[in-house]
């Protein structure tokens, strides 16, 4: 993973101020975690890693949700970073494409969350699935007007949902990062 990534890492969450108690003590929990290095990056850091996740958002103020392939639940888009990342707002954004074909996506650079959350994943390709921990940084993305979702292999459906009406069974957390998105678009 790149230093260019960590230094990111680290500054971002460094700087950012915390949009609620909850994603502030992930904040905190995350930056602990970036103590060990660059390797706190990649998912071979078995004790946990940062990852990446993007809301996003069209301007009618729906969000874009993916149900997740194998957890079975309705989230935002995101996941791990990648070695040619060079900073998590990039990851975010490149993992928001990947997952929903949408081309024409722009980041805002600073986080709308940060959430800690068990999951169990692969320390690369075709490994295992083993217990881990996310230290998962979240972005606001912004959709073009007219922007056609196309669903990617990670995910069984993409929808777009209204705030008042999120589907079911929804991951932990994503209602939190909603309220911090839509109020940047205003």
């Amino acid at each position: 993973m790149s230093n260019a990534l960590y230094a990111d890492a680290v500054r971002v969450l460094t700087t950012w101020t915390a949009t609620s108690d909850e994603a502030d003590l992930a904040r905190k929990q995350t930056l602990e975690l970036l103590a060990d290095g660059p390797a706190a990056m990649t998912r071979a850091h078995r004790a946990g890693h940062v990852t990446a996740s993007a809301l996003v958002v069209d301007d009618a103020g729906r969000v874009l949700l993916c149900l997740h392939g194998r957890l079975g639940m309705w989230m935002q888009l995101g996941g791990h970073c990648e070695a040619g990342d060079r900073t998590l707002a990039g990851a975010a954004l490149r993992e928001a494409t990947e997952e929903s074909g949408i081309a024409g996506l722009t980041v805002d650079p600073e986080p709308i969350d940060v959430d800690v959350h068990e999951v169990r994943c692969g320390a690369g390709e075709g490994a295992p699935a083993e217990p881990s921990v996310h230290f998962d940084v979240r972005f606001l993305v912004r959709s073009p007007a007219g922007a056609t979702e196309q669903i990617s292999a990670e995910s069984a459906d993409l929808g777009w949902f209204a705030p008042g009406t999120l589907p079911s069974p929804l991951a932990s957390g994503t209602v939190r990062q909603i309220a911090p998105a839509l109020a940047r678009l205003a």
